[in-house]
């Protein structure tokens, strides 16, 4: 069992918050959870012996250690800090000095490193730790979890993570986790982008699409949407991975305002924005990523 003492708070039962708070509870964790729709948490206390908040500050009241698997940091921060950070209807305004809040969302560094600085004026400590692997590993508690933060807090953590991973790294100060996670969705995102084009350019060329995904796979091609991704979800029609169109949209123009604020070439991660920035926009936000393949195709 971890250090962290007390009752620890988890906010967002979606799709991959639900199975990470269900492995914490198996784990022996004792948890309050709370969800902007009620029947995502009704859905899982009648599975798991656990608490629902009927708000943020009860929850922030209740909870020394907080964790939030939320879309974005813009909805991290609302959560925590209330409207306009305010400190109204908000986990904050419950929150004592000392606790703990762990960030598991895919937010942008820069805010993430603000929100630390205004947290810890009111003495509430903060670590970044998103996630990568997906629902699948998000149900199986084998996820990559990369931190950002305190080492020492990082340390008191480490067993609350290995329950929900298998790889667990530290990444660095604040917000490091969170630059690392989005500057692997963009080289996850890129990586897909040029396995559909070529996919669908050998396709034409009269290539058969299992024997290109089973040729790369065997060559220097070979990238995790060519495991896992084009004849599972894509060549078969699912377009069910389980990771929205608008999430990858969104971890790709954070990674590239990483890169520009670190003066560093942004010239793919431009193009590759501008590629899934348009794919949302015509597949819709919630459509899953590997639909982009419909939309290259076009």
């Amino acid at each position: 069992m971890t250090s962290l003492s007390g009752k620890i708070g988890f906010i967002g039962i979606g799709t991959m918050g639900t199975p990470m708070a269900a492995n914490l509870v198996k784990a022996g964790y004792k948890l309050m959870i709370y969800d902007a729709d009620p029947e995502h948490t009704a859905a899982l206390a009648s599975t798991h012996e656990l608490e629902v908040a009927r708000s943020l500050p009860e929850l922030g009241g209740s909870c020394p250690t907080v964790i939030t698997m939320l879309p974005d940091g813009k909805v991290v921060r609302q959560v925590l800090c209330g409207e306009a950070d305010n400190f109204g209807d908000c986990v904050a305004a419950g929150l004592d000095t000392g606790s703990l809040v762990i960030d598991m969302s895919s937010s942008s560094p820069i805010g993430t490193r603000e929100l630390g600085a205004i947290l810890e004026a009111r003495g509430v400590r903060l670590i970044d730790a998103p996630v990568s692997n997906g629902v699948r590993g998000a149900i199986a508690g084998t996820l990559a979890i990369m931190v950002g933060g305190d080492r020492t807090l990082f340390e008191e953590c480490r067993p609350l993570f290995e329950k929900l991973g298998n790889q667990v790294f530290y990444a660095g100060p604040l917000g490091a986790g969170h630059a690392i996670k989005a500057l692997n969705n963009y080289v996850n995102a890129a990586g897909l982008v040029a396995t559909c084009e070529a996919v669908i350019a050998g396709q034409r060329f009269g290539l058969d699409p299992g024997v290109i995904v089973d040729i790369l796979n065997a060559s220097s091609g070979m990238n995790n949407t060519t495991k896992n991704k084009v004849k599972q979800f894509m060549l078969s029609g699912a377009f069910n991975a389980g990771f929205t169109t608008g999430l990858m949209a969104k971890d790709v123009r954070t990674a590239l305002e990483v890169a520009a604020a670190m003066g560093g070439s942004t010239r793919m991660a431009r193009h590759t924005a501008d590629i899934w920035n348009g794919a949302e926009q015509s597949l819709g936000a919630a459509s899953d990523h590997t639909a982009i393949f419909r939309f290259l195709e076009k």
